[in-house]
């Protein structure tokens, strides 16, 4: 990142081609090139908005070129220069969903901060109370457990294995008897220290908690720092240019309808007119044929001519009133038909655009329900650990238990060994006094026996 940094800073002080020979020809700049960065040729570069801030993104790995940035302005509109600019947006939006997450949570965190616990703080005796109900739930526990030992050794299995479910249903009241004790203490002292700290609100362009009522100099500072400016200027941008943009589409069909609406005229005056000049020239022949007869008739007959011709006329202007009344209905029809048209074509965008929704909120469903299930795993796989804690410990307390009876039975058995030395030598002890009573004589005539 240093060395990158480093290039540029003396791209900027002696130019891209610093590097470059003097013989050497020197190629032309082209915005499409890959080199250039694409988000500076369209407005900024993201990168030089939150320097040595915690939302720092880095150096940009791109050149940027004002040179370049104005031939990416000057260049005609064309499907990558708009791809360039739909690459823009989509980083700014990522961007602002970013911070508004973390605006979310952190009303979220102050909302639980500001919340009030749920019940009383309890009172010295009711504390003392529960301090006694743990110390009889503990010695009833001890105890218990020292029947199932008892009933275990013996071979009651049944039995211990009841008692064992007895004491940790009195485990778990001891518990919730703990618990309460705690949350009692948490309550108290979260209470003292809202008392004592001051209240805090989130910023809801960058996200950063500020202090309600605070110092103006404090506020100033905020707003004119480089994470609160970076997020206001990208949000700033954003609005902007989809405002541009959605300004830009509503012009384009303008322009289409606008169209649309000259191409049906057109084609609905030509008809009309084709059509029109047939009419005329087939009455201009029908007059002729019936001057051509009624040319020698009397003036009743001419009078009779007028008249007819005076219909004719009329039909005439019959037929072009209806004709034009055809014509306006068929362009209000094409006017109802673009409607209707417009209308399906907005209601296709909106079923899109809820489709894209509705699989979003079911892809921010299913992150919920994975993480729901992780917690529910690590919650098992926490309890499992648990059991076989519980496991090992039950093991080990058997194997000391065992060690206990063999050590007591090593000793009986020794204390039985001292008993038997014990009697054997009594037993010397009574022979030896025996033999030390007998009378002289009695010695002098086993004495004599011994001889013969």
């Amino acid at each position: 990142m240093a060395v990158l940094a480093a290039a540029q800073l003396l791209d900027e002080l002696m130019g891209r081609h610093r590097n470059t020979n003097p013989n050497e020809k020197i190629k032309k700049p082209n915005w499409e090139d890959p080199e250039y960065c694409k988000y500076y040729m369209v407005k900024f570069c993201p990168h030089d908005l939150f320097v040595n801030t915690r939302a720092d993104l880095g150096v940009c790995p791109k050149v940027h070129d004002d040179e370049v940035k104005d031939l990416f302005e000057k260049a005609d509109t064309s499907y990558k220069k708009a791809q360039y600019v739909e690459e823009f947006l989509r980083f700014c939006r990522h961007m602002i969903g970013d911070v508004e997450r973390k605006i979310l949570k952190g009303k979220q965190r102050l909302e639980l901060m500001n919340s009030k616990p749920e019940g009383p703080p309890m009172t010295q005796a009711q504390t003392e109370k529960n301090q006694e109900q743990v110390k009889l739930l503990s010695e009833k526990i001890s105890s218990l457990v020292q029947e199932a030992e008892e009933a275990g050794t013996c071979g009651n299995v049944e039995q211990a294995q009841g008692l064992m479910k007895l004491c940790d249903r009195l485990k778990e009241e001891k518990e919730q008897l703990l618990k309460q004790q705690e949350n009692s203490h948490w309550s108290m002292t979260a209470e003292l220290a809202a008392a004592q700290e001051k209240q805090m609100e989130v910023c809801p362009v960058c996200g950063a908690f500020l202090i309600v009522g605070d110092a103006q100099q404090r506020i100033d500072d905020h707003l004119s720092g480089k994470q609160h400016v970076g997020y206001f200027k990208l949000r700033q941008a954003y609005e902007e240019m989809n405002e541009a943009r959605e300004k830009e589409q509503q012009e384009k069909e303008r322009r289409r309808r606008e169209e649309r609406d000259r191409e049906r005229t057109m084609r609905g005056g030509g008809l009309g007119s084709d059509r029109r000049d047939r009419e005329r020239m087939e009455r201009d022949r029908e007059r002729e044929r019936e001057k051509e007869k009624d040319g020698k008739d009397t003036k009743s007959d001419r009078d009779s001519g007028r008249d007819r011709e005076r219909e004719r006329h009329r039909s005439s202007r019959d037929d072009k009133e209806k004709n034009h009344r055809h014509d306006d209905r068929n362009h209000d029809r094409d006017k109802e038909r673009d409607k209707d048209r417009d209308k399906d074509r907005d209601k296709d965008r909106d079923k899109e655009r809820e489709k894209d929704r509705d699989k979003e909120r079911d892809k921010e469903r299913d992150k919920e329900r994975d993480k729901d299930r992780d917690k529910e795993r690590d919650k098992d796989r926490d309890k499992d650990r648990d059991k076989e804690r519980e496991r090992d410990r039950d093991k080990d307390r058997d194997k000391e238990r065992e060690k206990d009876r063999d050590k007591e039975r090593d000793r009986d058995r020794d204390r039985d060994r001292e008993r038997d030395r014990d009697k054997e030598r009594e037993r010397d002890r009574d022979r030896r006094h025996r033999k030390d009573r007998r009378s002289p004589h009695e010695r002098s005539r086993r004495r004599s026996r011994d001889r013969h």
